[in-house]
């Protein structure tokens, strides 16, 4: 033990030299040569693995980790076996595995499990489907109706998905060099990229990769032996009454999910916390409140999935939760954007000669940059991808997305899609700064703007509901993809690896994602008959949020129950208010100030993940204590292995569902009075 902890130890003390030196002496390949056919393949079924934990967790709940650690963890596992088999074998030609060549698979599976998130299809996608339509009780309007079907879905995802790629580009100097914007996610996985090349970090690798293992066994068994449980509704384990039944009618309860448990070890205290703290606000005094008012404020004998009931409430005040969140964080960033571009402007004009990243040249480097900068900077303005090529690229994409997107969403038409992208080149600027400085939810906070105006534009007789949430999946896929090439720039930066590879490697890893993505869904779609439905395992509540917000921008503030607008006004006012005391409050106070954007995920949904989470949160506090260079170093592998293998799980057990093969037991639990009635039921039939 003593000796594990002095080596993770000297990990640390060596990540705090400079890198670069003990780099050296290594020759950095070409960018050709860091995109190889190896590498393609371990990204191609990573990607492929990946894309099945996201979708589950997308249709879940919605909270979706970094699993960047991971994809660059597996990577370098997978590929440095593959070079050692090879050696053994006698192929003398094999190629060094190189950290470039890490990078580049990192990228390229992070590009490709992206499109299961910003995909839609536990969102705006779903959400324009008549399964989520019957659930917020609309009439039901064919013009505002479209299904998903596996073609449309893969067409839909190569028209949009490319653009936010080459609107970037121009920008990646500015941001990476010239800014030095942090990119927490890309700074981290380069760093980690970076010590497990070295001869320390390798070792620490295969502890970690062994780690990850066994946990990723453990949770896939886990899952195999609930299955087993779970031959009825409300059947099982993720239905125990652990704080007893009627906390668990008001979604208090632990599901032994050991999905939640990890992403709690790895989401920060303070979103476990606000998680669980916004399902008791809503869950624990809101809506028990509010249902006591049946019959007053909205009519007794409404569909329990009635928007003009209960579920109203529980939709509309998330919403205006997160609506005011968005706002917020959006107005600050834009605001910090506009003040670093006058700061940058003004210091450039203030200096008798222009800052050298701005010229281009690495040649002479300022003083304040060390071995580290140079070395780094030079090879990220060595292999350049011309603005020119970019730009053209992106009006070519817009012209086709212009001319078959409509053809797609016949409720949208070109001028719809043309305004867009017009918007869409200045409005993710903001986001990618955004990302830079900070970790957060940036995509979602961005593009759902174009589901109230694009919405009340087409108006509701004319298929607005589909064309609002159509054009916010369009400013999704340029955001998304965006955010996810500046963070990989950032890696590669950190890791020499070549602007281009990281941008072919972001390339390919979409189009793969574009593939596999829709291919993922439908097969979660057509095994799970309920997925969307409430109660189900995957009830995919982000879809019908989105589309109750489609509903709110065509139709108006008129479609909310009874004093349901006072309610969103004081919850868009109460998001404010919090945003505004954690940004006042200073770094350590608001550590203690809950998020608004997770408070707001428990509202229509339950408490019941936010618990699982913060028994995750509750495990990492006391191994940090007990243990910290441990902790750090091996938290995150435990972590990625509960998630990785319950999410795993899921393919066989889609595969079992279609084959017809259904599970022997149903583990359900009831009241004494109920078990009562049971047994004197089973009595009368036997005699």
């Amino acid at each position: 033990m003593a000796r594990r902890r002095e080596e993770v130890d000297d990990d640390e003390d060596e990540a705090s030299e400079s890198v670069e030196r003990v780099f050296e002496g290594r020759v950095v390949p070409g960018w050709r040569e860091q995109l190889t056919v190896r590498a393609l393949a371990v990204s191609a079924l990573l990607g492929a693995m990946f894309s099945v934990i996201v979708m589950k967790l997308n249709l879940t709940t919605g909270i979706i980790p970094s699993l960047n650690v991971s994809a660059g963890l597996l990577g370098f596992f997978l590929l440095s076996s593959w070079t050692k088999l090879l050696d053994k074998a006698g192929v003398a030609s094999v190629r060094p595995f190189t950290r470039q060549e890490n990078t580049v698979v990192q990228t390229c599976v992070v590009a490709c499990s992206g499109i299961a998130f910003s995909g839609g299809f536990g969102s705006y996608m779903f959400g324009m489907s008549e399964r989520i339509s019957e659930q917020s009780g609309e009439t039901l309007d064919e013009h505002n109706i479209k299904n998903p079907a596996l073609g449309w879905m893969i067409g839909f995802l190569f028209i949009v998905s490319f653009l936010g790629l080459f609107s970037v580009v121009p920008l990646r100097k500015i941001m990476i060099i010239d800014y030095k914007l942090i990119y927490p996610s890309g700074t981290a996985t380069a760093h980690l990229i970076n010590s497990f090349h070295t001869p320390q970090g390798a070792k620490l690798a295969k502890r970690q990769v062994r780690t990850l293992g066994k946990f990723f066994a453990g949770s896939f068994t886990w899952g195999f032996f609930q299955w087993f449980y779970t031959a009825g509704e409300g059947c099982g384990f993720m239905s125990f009454p652990t704080l007893g039944l009627e906390a668990y009618r008001q979604k208090f309860f632990f599901d032994f999910s050991a999905t939640y448990v990890g992403v709690g070890m790895i989401c920060p205290y303070i979103v476990n916390v606000s998680v669980l703290l916004g399902g008791v606000v809503s869950w624990g005094i809101m809506w028990p409140l509010i249902e006591q008012k049946k019959g007053d404020w909205y009519p007794a004998d409404l569909k329990p999935s009635s928007l003009r009931g209960i579920v109203g409430y529980r939709v509309f005040v998330s919403i205006a939760l997160i609506l005011g969140d968005g706002l917020y964080n959006f107005l600050k960033v834009m605001t910090k954007t506009v003040s670093a571009l006058v700061v940058q402007v003004r210091g450039m004009m203030s200096e008798p000669t222009l800052p050298i990243s701005g010229g281009g040249d690495a040649s002479f480097p300022t003083p304040e940059e060390t071995f580290d900068d140079k070395r780094r900077t030079e090879l990220f303005l060595k292999d350049q991808i011309p603005n020119t090529l970019a730009l053209g690229a992106y009006a070519v994409i817009a012209v086709v997305s212009i001319a078959t997107v409509p053809h797609i969403f016949h409720q949208l038409k070109w001028y719809h899609v043309a305004v867009s992208y017009v918007i869409a080149p200045c409005w993710p600027s903001a986001t990618r700064t955004g990302a830079g400085s900070r970790t957060g939810p940036w995509r979602r906070r961005t593009a759902s703007w174009p589901i109230f105006t694009v919405g009340a534009w087409a108006g509701a007789s004319d298929g607005g509901i589909i064309a609002g949430l159509a054009a916010c999946g369009v400013m999704i896929g340029i955001v998304s993809t965006a955010s996810d090439l500046t963070q990989d720039f950032k890696t590669g930066y950190m890791t020499l690896a070549s602007p281009r590879s990281m941008f072919v490697s972001q390339v390919i890893g979409t189009a793969m994602g574009c593939v596999i993505a829709p291919s993922v869904f439908w097969l979660f779609y057509n095994a799970f008959g309920d997925i969307g439905m409430p109660g189900s395992e995957y009830p995919s509540p982000n879809a019908l949020v989105y589309r109750n917000m489609a509903i709110l921008g065509v139709q108006g503030l008129g479609s909310l129950p009874r004093h349901c607008l006072d309610l969103c006004i004081a919850f868009f006012a109460a998001a404010i208010a919090i945003n505004l005391a954690r940004d006042l409050a200073g770094p350590r106070a608001a550590a203690y100030i809950p998020l608004p954007m997770a408070m707001a995920i428990p509202f229509y949904l339950g408490p019941y993940f936010g618990i699982d989470m913060c028994i995750g949160s509750l495990v990492r506090l006391v191994w940090d204590r007990l243990d910290p260079a441990r902790a750090k170093a091996f938290a995150p592998p435990v972590a990625s292995g509960l998630i990785c293998g319950d999410g795993i799980w899921t393919l066989p057990q889609s595969v079992l569902a279609l084959a017809g093969v259904k599970p022997p037991i149903c583990m359900k639990f009831l009241t004494r009075a109920a078990n009562a009635e049971v047994d004197a039921f089973l009595r009368g039939r036997r005699h």
